[in-house]
């Protein structure tokens, strides 16, 4: 498995966007979290969360590409179940419904970033310390407030045995703990 100093710099490699990098480094977070309240390998965990979008400009997002082609630049970097999730983050490209409990953590992980990032742009300091888990909940339920936030994404944590609360509490945490590097 690649070390995390080497993954850090295989993404800077591949992804020039700022914020994206930022979404990627939140990832990681959250997907740690998840990992250690899961009884899971975190490293693993953290290192699909890091690198799962490193395609994303190679392939412009586009949704029949992206996934598969991190699949490519990932292959013996990773274990087959990390690569796997990360391929499966996607299921348009993959034409597959996510199964297992990795590829559940990495998609649901993943997208409650954006939805923990748009609420903490709405207060006033635009600092991840003023979110409340109760706001991130709240905004679950405004289709309009992160329209491209897929909710149906992030409710994916339910069928991994964490319920939304928890899951938007752990979320929360674990972007907080690294949200001066996050710069929120």
């Amino acid at each position: 498995m690649i070390s995390h100093e080497n993954a850090c710099k295989l993404l800077n490699q591949h992804i020039q966007n700022a914020n994206m990098i930022k979404h990627c480094v939140a990832s990681e977070a959250v997907l740690r979290a998840i990992a250690l309240k899961m009884g899971q390998n975190p490293d693993e965990w953290g290192l699909a969360g890091l690198l799962h979008d490193i395609d994303a400009e190679i392939t412009n997002a586009d949704p029949y590409k992206h996934g598969p082609h991190a699949a490519i630049i990932l292959d013996d970097l990773l274990t087959p179940e990390a690569i796997d999730a990360i391929v499966m983050h996607n299921e348009v490209a993959s034409g597959k419904e996510r199964t297992t409990v990795f590829q559940h953590a990495l998609a649901a992980g993943e997208t409650i970033t954006g939805l923990i990032m748009a609420t903490a742009l709405v207060y006033p300091d635009k600092k991840l310390a003023s979110v409340k888990t109760k706001s991130i909940t709240k905004r679950m339920k405004e289709k309009a407030f992160a329209a491209s936030v897929n909710r149906e994404t992030i409710l994916e944590c339910e069928l991994i045995g964490i319920p939304i609360q928890d899951f938007a509490e752990l979320a929360l945490v674990a972007m907080q703990g690294i949200s001066d590097e996050l710069g929120f």
